[in-house]
């Protein structure tokens, strides 16, 4: 499968953003689907991922009650909405996939998008 992220942009704390990432081919309600970021200078880290169905989701502690993963199998796309975001979540921001019944390890999604960039100045 592949990915394209988009959504990014400049924000000012305590606002909003929607990311969405658009997948290629017809078997997208096959993947588990999960967003990643990286911060400059650190390490890629969870964000958050997705059911195949949309039915369930699971978050980083750090967007817990802030961010909202859902996907649209029939637009094949997947969405991020972001909400209070903080200086902290500035980061570029990859959506990924997995062919699996659900992810128990970030190191499981093998597919990647490029990244977008979202900036939250304070």
């Amino acid at each position: 499968v592949q990915l394209q992220a988009s959504g990014g942009g400049l924000v000012q704390s305590g606002g909003s953003l929607r990311l969405s990432c658009a997948a290629s081919g017809r078997t997208f309600s096959s993947y588990v689907m999960g967003w990643f970021r990286q911060a400059p200078e650190k390490e890629r880290e969870f964000v958050a991922q997705i059911s195949r169905s949309g039915a369930s989701t699971y978050y980083a502690d750090s967007v817990k009650g802030r961010f909202t993963i859902s996907r649209g199998n029939s637009k094949n796309t997947v969405y991020l909405q972001m909400n209070s975001l903080k200086p902290e979540d500035t980061a570029v921001y990859f959506c990924a996939a997995v062919a699996a019944y659900w992810a128990t390890s970030p190191q499981q999604f093998d597919s990647w998008g490029q990244g977008t960039l979202v900036t939250v100045s304070s």
